[in-house]
């Protein structure tokens, strides 16, 4: 239950902290990338405040043996850079710039009525499916090749 509150708790903060920056507003994040018009600044200055708290807060909680609500951190390995992450952080920057949410604010529109938000929030969940689909059929495809080469050299 304590894993659950704290899970709310953060997520509220988190969706109280976005609106209060002005970033669930799609019109920040195109004015931030409109850099021959009139630019926007705001952005950075959240980005750079969101960058110094998890600076100091990533270092202090490190430290701890283990988190307070699991048995162990959950913190990514892998830091190669491959065609499927590539092409992740391009369609994300590209729905960014032409809907003006990515994944946190666009919830919190969502939850608040915005009707652009809600389509976008839909087509994001249409994007994660077909995106788990596809490396579904990859693995498996990967696997047949795999049986199909043992099956041929014995």
């Amino acid at each position: 239950m304590k894993r659950k509150a704290a899970a709310l708790g953060t997520g509220a903060l988190f969706a109280v902290g976005l609106a209060i920056s002005g970033m669930t507003r799609p019109s920040k994040v195109t004015g931030f990338l409109d850099l021959t018009g009139a630019w926007d600044a705001s952005l950075a200055f959240v980005m750079m405040g969101a960058i110094a708290v998890h600076f100091v807060a990533y270092r202090v909680i490190m430290r701890r043996p283990a988190p307070l609500f699991d048995a162990k951190f959950h913190v990514p390995t892998r830091k190669d850079i491959d065609p499927r992450l590539v092409l992740g952080a391009t369609l994300f920057g590209v729905g960014w710039a032409l809907g003006g949410f990515c994944p946190g604010p666009g919830l919190v529109s969502a939850a608040g009525g915005s009707l652009g938000a809600v389509v976008f929030v839909a087509g994001m969940t249409i994007g994660m499916f077909l995106e788990q689909a596809l490396a579904r059929a990859t693995a498996r495809a990967k696997q047949q090749q795999q049986h199909e080469a043992v099956q041929t050299t014995t």
